[in-house]
């Protein structure tokens, strides 16, 4: 075989094994993890102090916590489609979602998703059917 070929096989075969790797593997990007303030869902409470400000392709965990005063959930298409959720953690319980759309919770919990922000805009999680300013989280993210 001539020397340019076998390169190109080499090449080929090399990127082949890298591609099956897990993306987590060969990023490290999951060693790197900011932890957010968290969301608090309590009847009448604003969720979030201020608008979290993000960096697209960073590692991120918040924590959802539900003080159990009211039946609430959350909820933020938007957002989850345009993150990469890495997990969920519910009771020591880990979930590897394949998408996400909202969490309810019927009494007190909490939650703590970890998650990369994938496209750069502004996104909101809030509490479903609700209008309030104080009822929804902002997430900045930047590209």
């Amino acid at each position: 075989m001539r020397p340019n070929i076998l390169s190109a096989l080499l090449i080929a075969l090399f990127a082949t094994l890298f591609a099956a790797a897990p993306a987590h593997a060969q990023s490290g990007l999951l060693k790197k993890k900011t932890k957010l303030d968290p969301i608090t869902l309590s009847a009448g409470k604003p969720l979030a102090a201020q608008p979290y400000e993000l960096e697209a392709g960073k590692y991120y965990s918040i924590e959802i916590i539900a003080d159990g005063s009211q039946e609430l959930g959350i909820a933020g298409p938007e957002f989850f489609r345009n993150v990469w959720v890495n997990e969920v953690v519910i009771n020591d319980v880990e979930v590897r979602p394949l998408g996400l759309d909202s969490l309810e919770f019927d009494g007190e919990g909490k939650a703590t998703i970890s998650f990369i922000p994938i496209r750069p805009g502004t996104f909101e999680l809030k509490i479903p059917k609700t209008t309030g300013e104080t009822q929804r989280a902002i997430f900045n993210v930047k590209g």
